[in-house]
């Protein structure tokens, strides 16, 4: 008899050991995917429609009107040669404090937008310096500020990490070093991992977040070497998505290709996850559906969605017919950038009056040596100045609301107070 129950209970451990678990369901709240379409979770399709909050929480030098000064490393150097650490960092600390704040998340709402991208640097998760902060960095507080907002307002929102450990791109926007380094580095990839992990392990159970993008534009075509670069993409994105669903098995992961999010041809296993979606990006080029024939071929091919993360930066009309091409098509879109400098985006931002004379003027000077720096370094009370009149004109009701970007999206001009 003992031998029969011995038996008995091996078998059972043994076959609890080869039966496969049933796979996870979608959980409800949050938006799923079936076949080139999102869904919601009353089973009615969702079409993304919306914008970037670029610059807030990645800064790119273009959006200060720089132009050398690019990276937001270099932005932060700059402004501590002109003003010091100290008065630098209280500068970051107001900036994110006023960029982006809950007036900016209702006007978008109120122009009919559904989704939100938050371009992220990574150094938000580690106590590495970076926007004032050498350690007990904001990201996660930043970031839930933003869900909040948008589940006040009825937006979804995907995490962007923008700029990744090591560089993931070889540019400017990547906040690096001018070269992709994250796909030869072991420390990056874990690093790169571990922050997917912990901000999946936080947003967990949000339904307000619609997706991780694990990482923006990677793998830049500037490099001999790119293709052994690019065969390397696939295999990351599964090892962090592994990491992922360590904790997470509720949000879509958002993959992009290399080349400015351009190239899909080095994917080939889009079924290792049932969670997934690819994002594409365009500026420029006809705007017709050839233009983005490759990223609609790709979608029907492995009947995924496809998102158009980043598109913009050009005449309304382009933008309007762009617009309607990608609708045509059944690929949402999220609109670059939503308030930068000037113009070309939803609101923009007025330059101070000295702005041009005073901040961009040394943002252009040599600075290569200490000798550089005294001799083109301006005056600190009016550098000061400068910062501060921006921080104020960067405020939400003192922006400019630009109708005909905003009607080219295919939304409407919103109330300015709300």
């Amino acid at each position: 008899m003992k031998k029969y129950i011995l038996f008995a209970i091996t078998a059972l451990v043994m076959l609890a050991a080869t039966t496969p678990a049933p796979a996870a369901k979608q959980k409800k709240g949050f938006i799923g995917i079936e076949g080139p379409n999102l869904v919601k979770p009353n089973g009615e399709r969702l079409f993304i429609v919306g914008t970037n909050l670029g610059n807030w929480l990645n800064p790119e030098g273009y959006m200060f009107g720089f132009s050398k000064t690019n990276s937001a490393w270099m932005i932060d150097l700059l402004f501590k040669e002109a003003i010091g650490p100290d008065e630098t960092a209280r500068f970051w600390q107001d900036f994110k404090d006023n960029y982006i704040t809950r007036d900016d998340i209702a006007f978008i709402a109120g122009t009919g937008a559904n989704t939100i991208r938050l371009p992220f640097n990574y150094k938000l998760f580690t106590d590495e310096d970076y926007m004032g902060l050498s350690s007990q960095q904001d990201g996660f507080k930043r970031v839930d500020q933003v869900v909040k907002w948008c589940r006040e307002f009825g937006l979804y929102l995907i995490l962007d990490m923008h700029d990744c450990p090591g560089s993931q791109t070889g540019d400017n926007i990547d906040d690096g070093y001018g070269y992709p380094w994250l796909f030869e580095s072991e420390k990056s990839q874990r690093l790169f991992c571990d922050i997917w992990q912990r901000i999946a392990r936080h947003y967990k159970d949000e339904p307000v977040i619609l997706g991780y993008e694990l990482m923006n534009e990677p793998i830049a075509h500037y490099f001999e070497n790119k293709e052994e670069l690019n065969a390397k993409l696939e295999p990351l994105y599964k090892r962090a998505v592994k990491a992922i669903r360590q904790e997470d098995r509720n949000h879509i992961v958002l993959l992009g290709g290399a080349r400015w999010n351009s190239d899909f041809y080095m994917f080939t296993d889009w079924a290792f996850d049932d969670k997934i979606m690819y994002t594409c990006h365009r500026y420029g080029g006809d705007a017709t559906a050839q233009a983005i024939n490759d990223y609609i071929s790709f979608r029907d091919k492995t009947q995924l969605p496809m998102y158009m993360g980043e598109i913009g930066h050009n005449t309304d009309k382009w933008q309007a017919d762009f617009a309607k091409v990608m609708r045509d098509n059944n690929i949402g879109y999220t609109f670059w950038p939503y308030k930068k400098l000037d113009g070309s985006c939803m609101m923009g931002i007025q330059r101070p009056e000295q702005w041009d004379s005073v901040v961009v003027r040394y943002s252009e000077t040599n600075r290569t040596t200490y000798k550089d720096f005294r001799e083109a370094r301006p005056d600190q009370a009016l550098f000061r100045q400068q910062l501060r009149q921006f921080i104020e004109n960067c405020r939400f009701e003192h922006c400019n609301q630009q109708a005909g970007y905003i009607l080219s999206m295919g939304l409407k001009p919103a109330p300015v107070h709300q």
